[in-house]
Formats: C-alpha cells, structure tokens, sequence
C-alpha cells in the first residue's frame, strides 16, 4: 500500500472513533502528509474502489452505513445554531479577571452538535493567577446551573501563560490544538498554537501565524478585581485554591465518581494547569485508534491492489 493511502485510511480512522465521516478537503486538511490536494483525492478514489473506503454522498468513510452521513449533516447544522450560544457564553467569560484568551473546544470545534453536546471552552489565564480565575468562573458555572445554563459554560481546560506548551503530544492532543476555534483573545490562542509547532508531527500542513496584540477594554469590576489580587495578596490566594481544589479533586478519583457522560472524575491540577486526567478518555481513544489502525492495515494488506 503506497504511504498516501496509509495515510488517508489513518485519518479515517480516528475519525471513525466519534463516528463522523469527511469531506474529501477534510482528509487533506487532516492529512500526515503534505501531498497536493489533488494527489491525495486520486488516492482516495482508488480506496474507494478497493472496498476500504466508502462513499456516503460528500462524505467518506470506513463504514459503508448511509446513516452516518445523515447524522454528520444534522450534527453540523445544529452545530451552526449552537455558534450564536457559544458567542454570547465566550462575551460572559471574558469578562472574568486575569482571562487572557478563549477557545472553542470539543465537538463544537469540529462543527458537530447533538442534544448532549456541551460548548466545551480551552482557557488561558495570567501566569500565577490561573486558580483564582477558575474558581470565579466555577461559581459562575454553579449559578449558571440553577437557571439550566451550564452546559454553555464547561470550561474544562485550563493553562495559564508560563505553561503554553502542552505536555502529552499525540494524535488526540494534536487534533484538538488546531481545530480550536478562538471566540476571545484570538492572539493568545494564536500564540498557544505556536508554541505547539509538535503538532506539524501529525499534521505537516497545518500552519499558524501569530497573532497580533490588540486593545483590548477590560470593564470596571475586572480590573478593580485584577488590582485586588496583584502581587503577592494574588500569589498567596492563587496557592491556596490550587490546594484547596487538589485535595477535592483527589477525594473524587478515590470514589471514582463518573460524570454524566459515563466517564470516570479526574483532573490533573498543576500551578500553571488544570486539565482532565488523560489516563481516562484520552488515553482510552488512543488505545482504540491504534487497534483500529492495526487491524485496517492488516485488511488492507490482504486486498488486491486496484489500480496499481
């Protein structure tokens, strides 16, 4: 099988995971190699008519299952009637102190939705003031719950400014950090992207230009609270809800509380992060992927080369 087509049958088949099915431009765009776009698509075809790839109107995928083309095309729709209430959660946020720039994350950012979908939101913060800012938005988040608003508002990553990098580089991480879609503070995100240049591992094509500082009007009360936790009074108070949080993240792993989605409670809780424990779905989508990967080759293999 020649490297373009291992490639492009990769692709699919992390994508398969979460059911979802691509365009021919999508392949390309998520693509480990930096073949003309015209080269991949006559890669594809020829996958097609193997019988390793279907066709599913403007879609592709390794299951020859019609429904799934149907499911992406409500999901994208409901996904754009979603973008109107991730806006105007992204407008509340920003309004926090020490909020340095905001992201859409999670299904929203690869334009899909359901009746479950949360808008998931990728956080940067002020270096040292990361904690602070996360509990004010929490409370928000608790408040939020009571008039049935919270799922606008699920802030589960956190970073501040020391920590831009991200520590686990694989598949997943890479996917997520350039299909985020920046709502607020677009050259912090922007910046973030570039200090993630590992993700051209995956995806050579990818490209990010730095963002540009911009002026941005901050209201009264966030500034008022910005100069209330400055110096040390911030550091002080940013430790202490860091530890405070830790120790309630911990009592939770130890009961192995699940979320509503069925997946087990865990956070990792750093200085300069906040994230969900990767040994839990992150790790669980990787071992898949590459179980699925094995297996799709190995069928591949066993095919007769069409159009050699």
């Amino acid at each position: 099988m020649q490297p373009i087509q291992d490639n492009i049958l990769r692709t699919l088949s992390y994508f398969d995971l979460f059911r979802y099915p691509l365009t021919s431009g999508e392949i390309c765009f998520f693509s480990q190699t930096e073949e003309p776009a015209s080269v991949i698509g006559q890669q594809l075809e020829q996958l097609v008519l193997q019988g390793l790839v279907y066709r599913l109107d403007d879609f592709y995928s390794l299951q020859d299952n019609a429904q799934l083309a149907e499911r992406r095309r409500k999901g994208n729709m409901r996904a754009r009637e979603e973008m109107a209430h991730a806006a105007k959660a992204a407008r509340i946020l920003f309004r926090f102190p020490f909020v340095k720039g905001l992201a859409l994350s999670g299904s929203l950012s690869k334009n899909y939705a359901d009746e479950h979908t949360d808008i998931d939101f990728f956080i940067i913060t002020e270096t040292n003031r990361l904690w602070i800012a996360r509990t004010l938005m929490h409370v928000f988040y608790k408040m939020a719950r009571l008039v049935g608003r919270h799922r606008w508002f699920c802030m589960n990553y956190y970073i501040d400014e020391a920590a831009m990098e991200i520590e686990e580089k694989n598949i997943f991480t890479a996917v997520e950090i350039i299909t985020l879609i920046p709502m607020k503070g677009e050259e912090q995100i922007n910046r973030f992207k570039q200090q993630n240049r590992w993700t051209r591992k995956f995806f050579p094509g990818f490209r990010v230009e730095p963002g540009e500082d911009t002026r941005i009007k901050y209201g009264l009360l966030r500034r008022w609270m910005e100069r209330l936790f400055s110096g040390r009074i911030g550091d002080r108070v940013d430790n202490w809800l860091m530890r405070l949080t830790q120790r309630r993240w911990l009592r939770k792993q130890d009961s192995a509380n699940l979320n509503a989605k069925g997946v087990c409670m865990g956070m990792l809780a750093g200085k300069h992060f906040a994230k969900p424990d990767p040994r839990h779905f992150q790790y669980r989508i990787l071992q898949q992927y590459e179980i699925r990967v094995e297996q799709l080759l190995q069928r591949s293999e066993q095919e007769p080369a069409l159009a050699r």
